[in-house]
This record gives structure tokens, sequence and C-alpha cells, in this order.
């Protein structure tokens, strides 16, 4: 999967020079949280809510409403941005961003050509969109998760086994350290076009091979946050 296909393209930006009052507008009308810094189309910096936030007078100052006011349209944005934001380039992988944003402990990434000019904007929730779409579990995709031999043509086997019930691979995903020694853990999700083959099927798997799991997931009555 490639940056390009799940990033946001249409991107909101500041200049270096726009007020901090004003920044702070445009994340919260938009419910953004963090807004590149480009000159003359490059990318210099980036600012998010955390760095306003950081910015901004604690609740406790003594200063009144005016002076706030008159502090924040003072302040600049590049007095808070990240200059020289981590980047990564859009015929990237998805997947190597979300490394990246793992071992940075980033939520997002701007996404730049090789020229350094902004081209999109990659979050978390973007990556996490990716890594559902890639699944299938939308699709209502019966799933099986093996621990197989760590050994060429183990998921070969696999496959073979289940072209005997006219199933369509939706997907394969493959792990190592969940996985016993010496295995590898394997999850694929399968449509199959006769359901009631379904527990013929499951049952030839588990008499060949090691079947960790075998369901499909519920997602009609998924848990969601209450509204405040």
């Amino acid at each position: 999967m490639l940056i390009k296909d799940w990033m946001a393209k249409d991107v909101l930006t500041v200049d270096e020079n726009t007020s901090l009052m004003r920044a702070t507008r445009i994340l919260k009308e938009n419910s953004i949280r963090r807004l590149p810094v480009v000159s003359h189309g490059k990318l210099i910096g980036i600012v998010t809510d955390r760095d306003v936030k950081d910015a901004s007078p604690s609740k406790t100052t003594s200063l009144d409403i005016h002076e706030l006011y008159y502090l924040l349209s003072e302040m600049k944005v590049k007095d808070v941005m990240t200059s020289n934001p981590l980047t990564l380039r859009e015929d990237e992988t998805l997947e190597k961003a979300a490394l990246v944003m793992l071992e940075d402990k980033i939520s997002g990434l701007p996404v730049v050509d090789e020229l350094g000019h902004l081209v999109g904007l990659l979050s978390e929730t973007d990556v996490l969109r990716g890594f559902i779409h890639s699944t299938g579990i939308k699709d209502g995709a019966i799933q099986f998760v093996f621990d197989l031999p760590d050994a060429p043509g183990s998921v070969t086997k696999v496959i073979e086994s289940l072209r005997k019930f006219d199933v369509r691979v939706i997907s394969i995903l493959t792990s190592f350290e969940d996985a016993p020694e010496g295995k590898k853990r394997v999850a694929i999700r399968v449509m199959i076009s006769d359901a009631g083959q379904e527990e013929a099927m499951a049952k030839e798997l588990r008499e060949t091979f090691t079947v960790v799991y075998h369901g499909k997931d519920e997602l009609k009555n998924m848990p969601r946050k209450r509204a405040v």
C-alpha cells in the first residue's frame, strides 16, 4: 500500500508569520490536530494542537482576557512550530509510515515531493483506514489463523486446500513475533461462494494444519464512544 493512496491531499496550511491566534482558530474550526507550515510551497515546519496548548498562557495566569488575546495575536507560528519535521514521500509505503509513527511516537506526517513541496498529510487514522481496507474485515470475510512451519511453500499448501471449496482469498497477513518458535502465524481471510461448505472447509483445515482461530467478525454491534 502506498502513502499517496491514503493521504489527505487537500491540506490546510499556514505560513510562519501567521499569528498563533489564527492558527488556533483554524485547528479548532476544522477539527484537525496539525498544520503544515509552508513557504513558497515548500514545507518548513509543522504546528500541532499540542504546540499551541503548550505555548498558551496557563488558566491560572493573572492576565485579563484582553491581555491574553493580545499575547496570542503577537505570537507567531514560527515561535512554536517544529522546524524540519519528519517527512515521507508519496511513493513510499503505508507500512513504513506506520513504523515511523510508532517508533517516533507521532500521529501524523507531512508528505513531500522530491523538491520538498508539500503534497499531502498522512495521519494515524489514514494508516488505520488503509490497514482495515487491506484485511477485508468490512467485506464480511471469514478468517482463519494458522501456525505454519516457517518454511517455503507452507502458505501455498493452505491455499491449495482452500481452492477445493471455491473460495476467494481477500487477504493474507503473516507475523512471527506472536508465533511459536520455528513457526509463522498466518491470517487468511476468504469469501466462500457456498456458505454451507464453511464447516466442511474448517474441518479439513483443522485436520491438516494447526488452526489457531476460525470465525467472522461481528460488526453490527461494535462498541461506540458515548456522546458527551
